[in-house]
């Protein structure tokens, strides 16, 4: 695939089992994953992806969810949107 046709990277942030938290890390980096954050206690991290390739992480062992991250964007204080 060209660098032109791939998709454009997304945030996002994944719940796995924690019990198998390294071994599904590295398999969701084989299947096109940067981590950027992770709580293995928790069994969540975040990274990118490209768009396209989210499938590929759902399909992973051990991946219970697969979210985009979500960004919320506040008014300034002296904003009159209050």
């Amino acid at each position: 695939m060209s660098e032109s046709s791939r998709s454009a990277p997304v945030g996002v942030v994944l719940a796995v089992d924690p019990d198998r938290f390294a071994e599904v890390v590295e398999a969701l980096r084989r299947a096109g994953l940067t981590v950027t954050g992770e709580q293995p206690v928790l069994g969540t991290l975040s990274g990118t992806v490209a768009a396209d390739r989210i499938p590929a992480l759902e399909a992973v062992d051990g991946v219970e969810s697969v979210d985009r991250e979500r960004t919320v964007r506040l008014p300034p204080p002296d904003s009159p949107l209050q």
